[in-house]
């Protein structure tokens, strides 16, 4: 959990708010900002962020940096204020006091003649309730209450743009009104729905629809109009009659999605309310040739019944959210402290919304992540590799999903090469692969990469999960790759690695590591499979290429780039799975060694990636620094993390690619694999177990 909190002169105020927030709040007030604020976070698709300091400094956007409109307006006692978006321009910003961002809530809060406005957007991403995982509905909640204890009339206006539901704002859109079980429903659509046509990268959806459903007929008005926002400004009102001209452009004044409640706010009670915002995707990948319905969708479940069902489980669902931030929001902080709490809170709903959540053909789950502002690939496994302890911490059965699809392209007569596959396609089209060769050469693979990556993995989800089943159905794939690796691994020819932006490189020291320890894993698969004799045969050979690694990368007071590069250093961090896997290939001095050496290369904002270049990786950093049992060294390595969110220039989500002198991005933003941040959690047996048990 972290806070954005402005200091407030009046003494009686101040009492208040410590009365009014939590205490973990007000401990906590502090951190000050975040480079970009989630607000709704489901997929790749349905993910809308703040990126300013305050929600009125700027309008809300796609993960992708278009704009996606959500305005708020709030009339008290006759005069209008904005409380989200940055116009209209001529009505004046109720002033914000407060942020907090905690794993699913987002709470600010507004005061202003007379009145305090808190907002909540709440995604309850509950990891181990598939169920309401995958329902794509965000609740948003107005709670006032008076700060001068005088009565006050309040309304309050949620206005939506038609750009939600479409790629560019030249595209043409339907919109609808509908009403059921004490529901009433907006929607808006692309007109020619091409569903799942758009690929690609730097794109948004235009098939499905959105859904704006209010509660409550009694506190709200409802309008499908583009005169919304001036209507109430003026009168506190909605225009009496929807826009019926359609279809029409968002350029072309479509029209909006627009609620609008009321609340005679008393002296000393708050008033509450909420709406829900979802969006039906249709379908959401196509797995080889075959449309996936969105996992919420696998029996038949239309629109209607899942926000009525969204509606009758929000009491439950909000305390339940409560309590999950509260408890993972203090493991963290035990962890790792403020900072790594900080960041374990923005993290958590950005991985989860780099993921489309989908029912394959039996009603099984299959979770499909995409590279956001990398290439667009959908299920990159070195993706998938370092957001995993996300996954190993909160569901291994998510991580099986994406392991499983990998595995199945793999085993098929197209794949032909030796080693792992990179990717399965282009999201939402999960066809083959396209990264590098494709299916077509090795050019610009990633041979080594992907093959210790799917060794490794494979045998974490099945110690995890004490099941060996994937391991048995697929060990020839995983042979095939372990082989390659014994030739191949200890001294890499010249290709890439998961870090392609550095460029090709030979002999990567740290690259080689991956593939001792995927040998190993193999070894330890071997053996719980019931092949002792490959057991012993790979475990004797990854014992020997530990210790020529050791020789080959000795650099005096540290270990090189490249084993033929004296003079270089690079992060280790591959080195973290020998103590997850208990796999005790490299002494516990190579880590020291390594950790000492970094903590002299610090700059302002973290530890460089290697010496070629100031830019970094988050997700590596905290592996790196989850290879210390020392909490001083682990704060010394995570501080400047904690103050590059604070002072980052960069408002996007969060990226995972960032230079450490400046702060600014390199590039990369709203990837899953900040899901790699929780590996420190992960290493903490008796906490994951915990977490994987559901028993928080």
């Amino acid at each position: 959990m972290f806070i954005i909190s402005r200091v407030v002169p009046s003494v009686v105020r101040f009492c208040f708010l410590l009365i009014a927030l939590p205490l973990a709040w007000a401990q906590n007030s502090a951190q000050d900002r975040a480079p970009a604020v989630p607000l709704i976070t489901h997929s790749p698709y349905f993910s809308i962020w703040s990126a300013a300091d305050e929600l009125t400094s700027v309008n809300t956007t796609h993960w992708t940096g278009k704009e996606q409109r959500l305005a708020g307006l709030i009339r008290v006692d006759r005069k209008t204020y904005r409380y989200m978006g940055a116009a209209p321009k001529e009505l004046p910003a109720m002033p914000q006091v407060s942020l907090r961002v905690t794993p699913l809530h987002t709470e600010y809060a507004f005061e202003g003649n007379g009145i305090r406005l808190t907002i909540t957007f709440l995604t309850p991403s509950l990891p181990n309730d598939l169920d309401i995982l995958s329902r794509p509905v965000t609740y948003l909640t107005w709670a006032v209450a008076s700060t001068d204890q005088k009565p006050h009339s309040v309304a309050i206006l949620l206005d939506v743009s038609p750009m939600i539901a479409v790629n560019t704002s030249d595209q043409e859109v339907t919109w609808a009104r509908a009403k059921t079980s004490g529901l009433e429903i907006l929607s808006v659509g692309s007109r020619d729905q091409q569903v799942l046509r758009r690929i690609g990268d730097d794109v948004r959806i235009d098939w499905g629809h959105f859904y704006l459903a209010a509660p409550g007929a009694d506190h709200a008005t409802l309008a499908l109009s583009n005169e919304a926002m001036k209507s109430f400004a003026d009168s506190g009102t909605l225009p009496a009659d929807d826009e019926l001209d359609m279809p029409r452009a968002p350029n072309m004044e479509a029209a909006h999605l627009a609620v609008a409640v009321t609340a005679d706010v008393a002296a000393d009670k708050n008033v509450t309310r909420h709406v829900l915002l979802a969006y039906d995707e249709v379908y959401s990948v196509e797995y080889f040739g075959r449309k996936l319905r969105p996992y919420w969708r696998r029996n038949g479940k239309t629109p209607a019944e899942m926000l009525a069902e969204a509606e009758a489980q929000y009491p439950d669902l909000e305390k339940r959210s409560r309590h999950f931030d509260e408890t993972l929001t203090a493991d963290l902080d035990h962890a790792g402290g403020k900072a790594y709490a900080q960041l374990g809170a923005l993290a958590f709903r950005q991985t989860f919304a780099a993921h489309g959540l989908a029912a394959d053909i039996d009603g099984s789950p299959l979770i499909f992540p995409k590279e956001n502002f990398s290439n667009g690939c959908i299920s990159t496994v070195d993706v998938i590799y370092p957001a995993a302890p996300f996954f190993l911490l909160f569901n291994p059965g998510l991580l099986e999903s994406q392991l499983k699809q990998v595995l199945e392209y793999a085993a098929l007569p197209r794949w032909k090469f030796p080693f792992a596959p990179h990717d399965l396609g282009t999201y939402p089209l999960a066809n083959g692969q396209v990264y590098g060769g494709g299916e077509r050469t090795e050019e610009d693979q990633m041979p080594v990469e992907e093959s210790g990556n799917m060794l490794i993995l494979v045998d974490a989800l099945a110690r995890t999960q004490k099941n060996y089943d994937l391991v048995k159905k697929h060990w020839p794939e995983l042979t095939k790759w372990a082989e390659y690796l014994r030739e191949k691994g200890l001294d890499p020819e010249n290709q890439l690695s998961t870090d392609d932006f550095a460029g090709h490189l030979a002999h990567n020291a740290n690259l080689s590591i991956k593939a001792i320890e995927g040998l190993a894993a193999y070894a330890q698969m071997a053996a719980e499979t019931g092949k002792p004799d490959v057991a012993k045969q790979y475990a004797d050979t990854t014992k020997q290429m530990a210790e020529q690694w050791q020789r080959m990368a000795r650099d005096g007071d540290h270990y090189k780039l490249a084993f033929d590069r004296p003079g270089t250093w690079s992060q280790k961090y591959n080195l973290v799975w020998d103590r997850l896997l208990d796999l005790h290939l490299f002494p516990d001095s190579i880590a020291k060694t390594e950790l000492a050496f970094y903590l002299r290369h610090l700059n302002q904002y973290g530890l460089p990636l290697d010496n070629r270049a100031d830019y970094t990786k988050l997700d590596w950093q905290i592996w790196t620094g989850t290879l210390t049992d020392d909490p001083a060294q682990f704060n010394q390595l995570i501080a400047p993390i904690g103050k590059w969110i604070t002072e980052s220039q960069s408002r996007v989500p969060l990226t995972d690619w960032y230079d450490t002198k400046d702060g600014k991005q390199s590039g990369f933003q709203a990837r899953s694999v900040v899901g790699g941040v929780f590996i420190k959690l992960l290493a903490d047996r008796e906490v994951a177990d915990k977490w994987r048990q559901g028993k928080w």
